[in-house]
């Protein structure tokens, strides 16, 4: 055996060299496929066996429809135009009231967060109106306002005021203590505190009470038109119902899901491009 070490014993062990910038993107690509992959195997498996039934009758076809007949219900909506029209109006409708609760609410979540004495005042009671649903307030309403669009609008907005009130408020109350006294020692004016300090803060659960609050009024919309509406994506649902058109129920219904689903995709899309400066954590 030889006296001087192999040639392998004296080379380096080198690092790996670093991922180029065309690499990176196709190894966090991967990961985000397979996570989005694993959200397919369930809907499949109920829209198999949603065609298992219809196929084999274990439920009757007035009751449940094939799938084929419900794409076929919902080409022809599509195709006379009562799907758009309808789906246009549930949208104008959540505009609007989302757009009222969420200004409404941001502006009473920062007064109560950023006044202790605004907060004695109003949390209480607002905490009282927020454990009753927008539906509980239905009956009052009507004798009110009416069954016009004042009372959708004001359903649609009370309930994604409250959430984006609570998430505003507890995320003005939850801002690091030391990111504030950090900001005194730089001597922060008021407003320079709560535009470079508190807001950025507070933004993420601001953020997902708006995320929150959306949902909350698309909820409120379908429910308040299934009670009183004679327009809208939740009128179809009560319209395929009363004529035992079940078809017309579920092409709704499919629509109702895709939209609430889209809507809170976009958010998502815009929390992760507007937070792009927050590290992750572990």
């Amino acid at each position: 055996m030889s006296a001087y070490p192999s040639a392998l014993a004296l080379d380096p062990v080198l690092p790996a060299p670093p991922a180029t910038p065309a690499a990176r993107p196709r190894r966090r690509l991967w990961p985000a496929l397979g996570r989005a992959l694993l959200a397919w195997p369930f809907p499949l498996a109920v829209l198999l066996l949603w065609q298992l039934a219809a196929t084999y009758e274990w439920v009757p076809s007035q009751i449940l429809p094939s799938p084929a007949t419900v794409a076929g219900t919902f080409a022809d909506m599509w195709r006379s135009g009562e799907l758009q029209d309808n789906t246009a109006i549930s949208l104008w409708r959540v505009l609007w009231g989302f757009s009222a609760g969420a200004t409404l609410g941001f502006v009473l979540g920062v007064a109560m967060g950023l006044s202790p004495l605004t907060k004695d005042y109003l949390y209480p009671t607002f905490k009282t109106f927020a454990q009753v649903p927008a539906l509980g307030w239905l009956p009052l309403l009507m004798m009110l306002v009416g069954i016009d669009e004042a009372l959708k609008i004001i359903l649609i907005a009370k309930a994604s005021l409250v959430p984006i009130a609570l998430n505003t408020y507890k995320g003005l109350q939850n801002v690091p203590t030391t990111q504030i006294e950090l900001a005194k020692v730089y001597r922060f004016n008021r407003w320079q505190l709560l535009r470079h300090v508190v807001l950025p803060s507070a933004f993420p659960p601001i953020w997902n009470g708006v995320r929150y609050g959306l949902t909350h009024a698309w909820l409120a919309l379908v429910g308040v038109e299934l009670l009183a509406s004679s327009e809208g994506l939740g009128f179809l649902i009560v319209y395929g119902r009363q004529l035992y058109q079940l078809d017309v129920v579920l092409a709704a219904v499919v629509v109702v899901g895709a939209i609430g689903w889209a809507l809170d995709r976009v958010l998502a899309v815009i929390e992760k491009r507007l937070l792009r400066w927050r590290v992750e954590g572990f």
